[in-house]
């Protein structure tokens, strides 16, 4: 979820992530911030609106907050916040968010390992984007954000380039995921309800987790 405000030629959104949880720090928080920022500039897209041209722009802030309260969370009004507890262990074994367009989900530490683009691909979702349809990328060059593991993919983008795609190893390694143009270009800007130059990307979720959940994205 994030603001979308328009300033100086350039179409902005800000997102700022609220980590907590026993496997939660500073530095890890930061990883997440840095990557999700990066990632999502990576494109240096554009955007036509009204016969004008922005540049499309991704701030994103952060912070470590481990005395965080389910009062504090279900009470949130500002669209740039986004809840994620982080713990070594994840029902189902993988990071989740809460929707499609949502504020708050939870990360498994194991999958947040730097580069792995996990951040990056469950911002995606709060954003509003699903799994893409199609997940047979052969042929098909670079895999975009939002393909989720077991993507069949060329053999460079795989665990492991010497197994036979499909098979165990022969899928997509999350680590080869990029944002691509085509992603900003789903987000469906130019669609956004703005008032005074402002618009809002996504849902209030609010959802505060207590480390057993089950909701699953991929």
């Amino acid at each position: 979820m994030g603001s979308a405000e328009f300033g100086d030629q350039q179409l902005i959104i800000y997102s700022h992530i609220i980590t907590y949880g026993a496997a939660a720090d500073p530095a890890i928080t930061e990883n997440i911030r840095e990557e999700i920022e990066t990632m999502w500039n990576e494109p240096m897209a554009g955007l036509i609106f009204n016969g004008l041209k922005f540049k499309v722009v991704f701030r994103i802030t952060a912070a470590f907050i481990p005395g965080i309260t389910d009062l504090d969370i279900y009470q949130n009004l500002d669209p740039r916040n986004n809840y994620f507890r982080i713990e070594e262990f994840a029902h189902g074994n993988i990071s989740f968010v809460d929707g499609l367009g949502c504020n708050s989900g939870y990360f498994k530490l194991e999958n947040l390992y730097k580069g792995s683009t996990t951040a990056a691909h469950e911002y995606g979702h709060t954003l509003g984007l699903d799994h893409p349809t199609d997940l047979d990328l052969r042929g098909k060059g670079v895999p975009g954000i939002m393909y989720p593991r077991g993507t069949l993919v060329d053999p460079q983008y795989q665990y492991d380039s010497a197994i036979a795609a499909g098979a165990k190893g022969g899928t997509l390694h999350p680590m080869f995921r990029k944002v691509l143009k085509q992603d900003i270009d789903d987000l469906k800007l130019h669609l956004l309800d703005f008032e005074n130059g402002k618009a809002i990307l996504g849902e209030f979720t609010n959802v505060w987790h207590d480390g057993d959940n089950s909701i699953d994205l991929g």
